[in-house]
């Protein structure tokens, strides 16, 4: 490709775009819950996970601890998380979920619903999209670090 695509042919864009988008549609729901979409991310990363160390939740979701950490208390001073130093080794913090936190799993469903939803496309399509995207995001990950 020698020349310059215009934005809008552009898949870093559209990926972009389309994150934002997102955003906002489920902005009014996560203020309803009382959460920001990272730490709807930091939740779902325990829903799924259980327990975890700020370590692994930053792996997850490819962010710094220095990102993660004030994160992390907010969701803490709201009582959604508790964040433990392991008696064993106190250099490392243990997140699990506060009664708060697991009971806002329930209510977040609707947030895939309203994607769905306002995406105007099959289920199948969306989940086509989503595993074309991952593949995506695996290659780029996995050529930057041959590189390095």
């Amino acid at each position: 490709m020698s020349e310059r695509l215009p934005l809008g042919e552009q898949l870093c864009y559209s990926i972009y775009s389309a994150s934002l988008a997102i955003k906002r549609l489920y902005k009014p729901l996560l203020d309803e819950m009382g959460v920001t979409y990272p730490q709807y991310l930091v939740l779902n990363v325990l829903w799924e996970q259980g327990e975890q160390t700020i370590g692994q939740i930053g792996e997850m979701l490819a962010l710094e601890t220095s990102t993660l950490t004030p994160l992390l208390k907010r969701l803490e001073n709201e009582d959604f998380i508790r964040r433990e130093r392991r008696p064993d080794d106190e250099r490392k913090v243990m997140i699990t979920l506060a009664e708060k936190g697991r009971a806002l799993e329930q209510q977040s469903l609707c947030l895939s619903q309203t994607l769905f939803c306002s995406s105007g496309m099959a289920l199948e399509t969306l989940q086509r999209l989503n595993q074309e995207i991952i593949a995506l995001r695996d290659n780029i990950v996995q050529r930057a670090e041959e590189k390095e």
